[in-house]
């Protein structure tokens, strides 16, 4: 019995760090998509996004059933709990991956802010640096590493308040670019969020490790 239940255990958390890799995978792609205004791309993220939803629904139907039946405890319950709460992190990261998709076919056919293009994947590149050593600090149980990544959303804000700048500036230099300058900005607060949400992330590897919750979000006004 013990052993169908490790194997079960196995299976939840494989199954939880491949949706994680879909995750990233969308992000990449949402934000490929916006740099090089390729709108079959955008499409393919948002059709694609339903496995991803399917996959948090699997997870959660499987750590109830876990909870209800195994009636596991202390490490195990955690990691039971780890994953059930932070699926659902991953899924909202689905949907701002999505969104971002969407604003990219909204932009087809626009002339581009360069610029500002040019800060989204900077941003990018630093929330999928973030994602993927979470990720990595998840399979290893590193709370001490979760806690180090968890603060460089500092440098995620920095970089949407700059690109939020320029966004402004182009937009008061050029009123032409009002409408396509707010669907960039909006943009800047879906990959915010995400930094967000790896923070969350953070935080559940830690009560993975300490069986606490601990808040890790350090906001900071620039």
């Amino acid at each position: 019995m013990r052993s169908e239940f490790a194997t079960e255990l196995q299976n939840l958390h494989v199954r939880f760090s491949e949706m994680a890799m879909m995750v990233s995978e969308a992000l990449e792609k949402a934000v490929r998509a916006l740099k090089e205004h390729d709108s079959q791309l955008a499409q393919q993220v948002i059709d694609r996004d339903q496995l991803i939803n399917n996959r948090e629904i699997d997870l959660e139907k499987k750590s109830f059933e876990m909870i209800a039946l195994q009636q596991p405890v202390t490490s195990d319950l955690r990691m039971i709990i780890t994953v059930l709460k932070a699926s659902s992190d991953l899924e909202r990261m689905g949907d701002h991956a999505v969104s971002i998709a969407q604003a990219t076919l909204r932009l087809q056919g626009h002339a581009p802010m360069l610029a500002v293009e040019d800060l989204i994947v900077q941003v990018h590149t630093q929330v999928a640096g973030m994602f993927q050593q979470a990720i990595q600090a998840y399979l290893r149980e590193d709370d001490q590493a979760a806690i180090a990544i968890s603060q460089q959303d500092y440098t995620v804000d920095k970089l949407i308040h700059q690109l939020n700048k320029q966004c402004i500036q182009e937009m008061k230099a050029d009123p032409q670019y009002v409408e396509d300058g707010t669907i960039y900005m909006l943009i800047a607060n879906y990959l915010e969020r995400m930094g967000d949400y790896v923070t969350n992330l953070c935080e559940w590897v830690v009560y993975l490790k300490q069986g606490k919750l601990t808040d890790l979000d350090s906001k900071k006004d620039f």
